[in-house]
Parts: C-alpha cells; sequence; structure tokens
C-alpha cells in the first residue's frame, strides 16, 4: 500500500471517529447535565411550553408554532431528498469524476470505485436526513391534535403524554439537521482526506459553540 493510500485510508475513518467521539461527549453531557447544552435546554423548553399551552388554552399560538416546524421539517425534507437523488444519479453516471478531486486535492488517489463510494456514503447521508425530517414531521402533526384535547377526562390525554410526542419530534429535527451537518466533510471528502479532516475540525468546534448551553 502507497504513502497516498495510507492518508485515504486512514484521514478518512479518523475524521469519522472524531466526529463519533463528540457525539459521544455531547450525549454523556446531555444526560449528567441537560441545561449545559443546546439540546437539553431545548427539551427543557419543550417541555414548559407544551405545560403552558396545555394549562392557559393557547390554542391559536400552539398551531402557529407547531405549523412553523412543520414548514421547516418539510422544506428540509424536500431538499434533503432532492440532493441525495442527485448524488446517486452522480454516482451511477459518474466515470472520470475523480479527476476533480485530483485536481483540488493534490493527496488524493484515483480510484473509480472509492469515488463512488464516497458519493454513495454521502447519497445515504441525505437520505437519513430525509426520514428524520419526515418523521418530525409526523410527529409534530401528533402534538397538533393531542395538544388541544382535554385532560380532565382519564386514559384520553396528558400534559407528560404530549411532551414525549413533541420531544421525539423535536429529536428528529435535531437528527436531522445533524445530518446536514455532517454532510459538510462528507463532501469535501470528495476533494481528498486532507479536506475532510479539516472540514471536520472546523465542524466540531463550530458544534461546541453551538451546542453550548446556559
Amino acid at each position: 500500500m502507497g504513502n497516498l493510500q495510507v492518508i485515504e485510508y486512514g484521514l478518512g475513518p479518523a475524521a469519522i471517529l472524531l466526529l463519533l467521539a463528540y457525539h459521544i461527549y455531547l450525549f454523556y453531557r446531555t444526560r449528567r447535565d441537560p441545561l449545559s447544552t443546546s439540546l437539553g435546554l431545548a427539551r427543557r423548553t419543550r417541555a414548559l411550553w407544551v405545560r403552558s399551552i396545555m394549562k392557559n388554552n393557547k390554542d391559536i399560538l400552539a398551531v402557529q408554532t407547531l405549523r412553523n416546524w412543520t414548514m421547516a421539517s418539510t422544506f428540509l425534507a424536500s431538499t434533503a431528498i432532492i440532493i441525495g437523488l442527485g448524488i446517486f444519479n452522480l454516482a451511477l453516471t459518474a466515470d472520470k469524476q475523480g479527476e476533480l478531486s485530483l485536481l483540488i486535492g493534490p493527496l488524493s488517489i484515483d480510484h473509480p470505485v472509492l469515488w463512488t463510494t464516497k458519493l454513495v456514503i454521502l447519497g445515504i447521508d441525505f437520505l437519513i436526513v430525509f426520514f428524520n425530517f419526515t418523521l418530525a414531521v409526523r410527529y409534530y402533526n401528533h402534538t397538533g391534535f393531542m395538544i388541544n384535547l382535554p385532560t380532565d377526562e382519564p386514559g384520553v390525554v396528558s400534559v407528560e403524554g404530549v411532551i414525549k410526542i413533541l420531544d421525539r419530534g423535536g429529536t428528529h429535527y435535531t437528527l436531522g439537521m445533524r445530518g446536514y451537518y455532517l454532510a459538510i466533510p462528507l463532501a469535501l471528502w470528495l476533494f481528498g482526506p486532507l479536506w475532510m479532516l479539516s472540514g471536520t475540525l472546523l465542524l466540531i468546534a463550530v458544534l461546541y459553540r453551538l451546542d453550548r448551553g446556559v
């Protein structure tokens, strides 16, 4: 195995491991001290919002807010499936596209199978993004029906039940956005492993600031 192959097959997995390690750290930090991360803070805020809406019967506010979330998720899902299908089409029709990566990334290797594999991985990422945003829409729609129901009838609906459904929607929305963020280093991977590693380090630095809570 040549030096270029060592760089190609070494830096790519290293960048993925860095992203995985960061999100494991974020997961445990969110579990131990939720309010220290934006994810935990958002979950807490959604719970307080549901309790306020159901306690004060703010039906119009609930409908408008859920409509905005649904529209945003629908737009992002539509964008993801279009990009994903376009990438798969490129993967099936590309023959000399690897020359572009050699031009921009001099430490890349010209290997058609590797180039196609990178495109397929990027396409799968956008399909996962699409799947998460469609699930977010599903849970937001469920929340829209449940949040306006009376809670004085036992067995019908509860505040905690509505919070749980909305939290699932919020989780899938977050996963969808993470998929969009992950597309940045994956797209840079097409131009070489050094581009991917640089994009990964930059992404982790940005996410660290975004994921900080109070």
